[in-house]
């Protein structure tokens, strides 16, 4: 990040939020709906916006499990409305057991939202959908969408100045770094990462069921890694199967019927055999973590800032926590002139960096936990999880945390 003299040609912006996904929208939204009218100027910047899914689209390969927390997010920016209903399911159970338990009757760890005085654990929602509802709602309340490539992100005496592509040149008190895992506002910014990569992929893939999924998200931790089963509107299962590298590479190469057939293997026959019915992707696993969160007048959140393992379903969840805490942490701290302050920004940096490194960290932890296949361990895990079992209390602060409803939470998701 270079300092530079601002030219007087430059576009002019309080916010310029780098990234036009779920969380790029939603925090465009959430600085936009905070009461301070037309005279707040907001853009969002993107390579290329996504086009409206056709209405005879099969459901996305890449679903999100959203909490309560993230729902009233979407809620308060006025998102979680307009998704149509059949993309979305709630699920009101999940069940969690370990592979090394023996069938036909492994012992599960089971949570039910009648335990916890909820009406679900959760939402499952098609990430198309769900993007682009963002987005509309992004543009309805005033955000103005960039299309292009950024070249450079400059800091300058009272603004920081973001050059396009393109050749064109925007100024802003604040920029927000929303852009992903490999982010380039972070890679402009010069913020460094720390982490590791797994030697996993996971396979996402839909499934239909012989046994119903009876609304339960279905989770098996195998040595090789944890295979989810997340019930859909229509029936089907979207599956995240994380695995070996190596073993990911013989699945893919796998007929569908061949791989319908591991996958039924893999599952214990939980819910009977498992028949493909949408392509199959894959992608890397990696836990990593910005070294620093905020710069003057740049910040950062969502997978800019950290990557997790998706055995949990947390990712986007932490993302919309980012949001939600910068959005109050704005609002706190009085007049857009003041939104670049480093005091201002070390605040939401302080309160975001310690939680999403703990809940990364812990994740880590688990997946680690049911990597051993033998030993000491096994037996240690499978005390652990009865103990858990057996807990009503437990199992009500894991399910209150899953939900995003406890810890030190910002006061939109407080309510």
């Amino acid at each position: 990040m270079k300092s530079n003299p601002m030219k007087s040609n430059a576009r002019e912006f309080d916010v310029i939020v780098i990234g036009a996904g779920v969380v790029g929208a939603v925090m465009a939204c959430l600085l936009l709906r905070q009461g301070r009218g037309s005279s707040l100027r907001v853009a969002l910047i993107a390579d290329r916006f996504m086009q409206m899914p056709p209405p005879e689209s099969d459901w996305d390969l890449r679903v999100f499990a959203v909490s309560r927390a993230s729902e009233r997010v979407l809620k308060l920016c006025g998102i979680w409305d307009a998704l149509p209903a059949s993309r979305v399911n709630p699920f009101e159970r999940m069940r969690v057991w370990d592979a090394q338990d023996p069938a036909p009757t492994p012992s599960y760890v089971s949570f039910d939202c009648a335990d916890i005085g909820e009406p679900n654990l959760g939402c499952i929602v098609d990430g198309h959908v769900l993007q682009w509802q963002a987005l509309q709602r992004a543009r309805a309340l005033g955000a103005v969408p960039i299309e292009a490539s950024l070249s450079s992100i400059m800091e300058g005496h009272d603004a920081m100045r973001v050059g396009l592509e393109d050749g064109r040149e925007l100024r802003a008190t604040l920029i927000v770094g929303a852009d992903g895992t490999e982010s380039k506002a972070r890679q402009l910014l010069a913020i460094e990462t720390a982490g590791h990569v797994y030697d996993q992929d996971a396979l996402v893939t839909h499934v239909c069921t012989a046994l119903p999924h009876a609304d339960t998200a279905w989770q098996r931790f195998l040595p090789t890694g944890p295979l989810a089963f997340l019930p859909l509107s229509d029936g089907r299962c979207s599956i995240v199967w994380s695995t070996e590298r190596t073993e990911a590479v013989r699945l893919r190469a796998l007929d569908a019927k061949s791989f319908g057939a591991a996958l039924t293997a893999a599952s214990g026959e939980v819910l009977g055999d498992c028949t493909l019915t949408a392509p199959l992707a894959a992608f890397m696993l990696k836990l990593q973590y910005a070294v620093a969160y905020a710069k003057p007048r740049a910040v950062l959140l969502g997978d800019a800032a950290h990557v997790v393992h998706p055995l949990a379903g947390q990712g986007l969840n932490l993302g919309l926590l980012d949001c939600a805490t910068l959005a109050q942490v704005l609002e706190d701290c009085g007049s857009p002139a003041s939104f670049g302050d480093m005091k201002v920004l070390r605040r939401y940096e302080r309160w975001r960096r310690s939680e999403n490194f703990l809940a990364g960290a812990g994740l880590d932890a688990l997946e680690r936990l049911f990597s051993y296949s033998r030993g000491p361990v096994v037996a240690a895990r499978k005390f652990g999880m009865g103990a858990v079992e057996r807990s009503r209390a437990v199992k009500r602060r894991l399910a209150r945390h899953a939900l995003g409803l406890s810890g030190d939470l910002p006061a939109i998701i407080r309510g």
